[in-house]
């Protein structure tokens, strides 16, 4: 089938104005997480007595609705996926609330619901959702003054962040709490209130320190690798020293059979063992080419909300990417976060696809207010000549 400009479909309109590069480049990343899954995933699905490839296999039936969810978002209009992320957010916090009651434990930790066979993790929505929210409200708080835009962003980041530290989980907290900051420091809020929430971050990572002993377990084994087990962290990193540049070989690693995360939270490491150093520069290339691009773009944009919600989508994309693989080359304590697109997880995967597919939105070409306004003023001043012409 061709599309050409005189089609008037949702898919044609589509496919003139999303940026096309970022939408292929994201398809890359799905495709390139599909082989690291093929990878890392049989010795994970061999401890648990589950079929050889049973995590290859469902890693490639969510890119499925993965895909779909990254297009369906991508066609929306910024009012359309604003009011889609209240949707979202209220339904997320909702359900964030009830796992807490409700939810089974795993790992010491309540984050997640059982549908059947699907575990679901709503927090992992209410995150591109949220800083969807508190983009429209750091905007409005700067155009109207009659709107308490700024102490409503305040109070729900207040009450995403809290809910994520009861489940607990710190890793995501950090990442929201440093894509939150970002976007308060965008919207050009006085310095004070900069430095006040500064310093109510760092107090919270201190209190955390202080009052939950695997926070303190993981910064201090960072920090001091005598003091406590650092083996998942040594043998990622001897992971990148025996693939060298081009690896060992598909499937002849040995780091997927010590680890017990090896393709969510050290998949990178895989990649690494596997493909070598070159595949993982070019893995990091594609990652950096998406963030760039889509910092870029949210630079051109005259609107302000979509201006910083793009920024927030993009660092949140970024961010979470800076951070696996920092922890894969112990530049940072372990956090237990996920690789977009790449590590194993239907949470994760399925919300990254919501989180592009409205960065994709946001940025899709469409007309200026102030083109459409000029054509509309120009377009009668056309006939008036014809018309004074008569009238003489």
């Amino acid at each position: 089938m061709r599309i050409t400009r005189a089609d008037r479909s949702v898919l044609s309109d589509w496919w003139f104005t999303v940026d096309r590069l970022m939408f292929f480049g994201l398809l890359l990343l799905m495709g390139a997480g599909l082989v690291l899954s093929l990878a890392a995933s049989p010795p994970i699905a061999e401890k648990y007595d589950l079929e050889h490839f049973h995590f290859v296999r469902r890693h490639a039936v969510l890119l499925i609705p993965a895909v779909a969810i990254l297009f369906a978002a991508s066609t929306l209009t910024p009012k359309q996926i604003r009011r889609t992320a209240f949707v979202i957010f209220l339904t997320g916090i909702a359900l964030m609330i009830l796992i807490l009651f409700l939810g089974p434990e795993i790992k010491g930790a309540k984050r997640w619901l059982q549908l059947g066979s699907f575990s679901l993790q709503p927090s992992e929505f209410v995150k591109p959702a949220f800083i969807v929210l508190t983009a429209w409200l750091f905007n409005e708080s700067q155009k109207r003054k009659d709107v308490p835009g700024l102490e409503l962003a305040i109070l729900t980041y207040a009450v995403f962040a809290l809910l994520l530290v009861l489940q607990p989980d710190f890793g995501q907290t950090l990442l929201v709490t440093l894509v939150w900051g970002a976007l308060f420091y965008m919207a050009g809020i006085n310095m004070v209130w900069i430095l006040a929430l500064a310093g109510a971050g760092i107090a919270g990572l201190v209190t955390a320190y202080f009052l939950v002993p695997h926070v303190a377990s993981r910064i201090d084994r960072f920090l001091d690798p005598a003091s406590g087990d650092t083996y998942q962290a040594d043998r990622s990193i001897d992971s990148f020293l025996n693939g060298g540049w081009f690896g060992r070989g598909p499937g002849e690693g040995t780091v997927k059979d010590v680890l017990p995360d090896s393709h969510t939270d050290f998949i990178f490491a895989v990649a690494a063992e596997e493909y070598g150093l070159i595949a993982c520069l070019i893995l990091l290339t594609l990652f950096a080419f998406i963030v760039l691009r889509g910092l870029s773009k949210a630079s051109q944009e005259p609107d302000g909300f979509i201006r910083h919600a793009v920024a927030g989508l993009i660092m949140l994309f970024g961010l979470q990417t800076l951070i696996n693989m920092a922890v894969n080359v112990g530049l940072l304590p372990a956090k237990g976060m996920t690789l977009p697109f790449i590590s194993y997880g239907g949470s994760s995967l399925l919300a990254m696809a919501l989180t592009m597919g409205f960065a994709l939105g946001l940025t899709r070409k469409r007309p200026r207010a102030d083109h459409i306004k000029h054509s509309a003023r120009t377009e009668p001043e056309a006939e008036a000549p014809g018309a004074r012409g008569q009238t003489a």
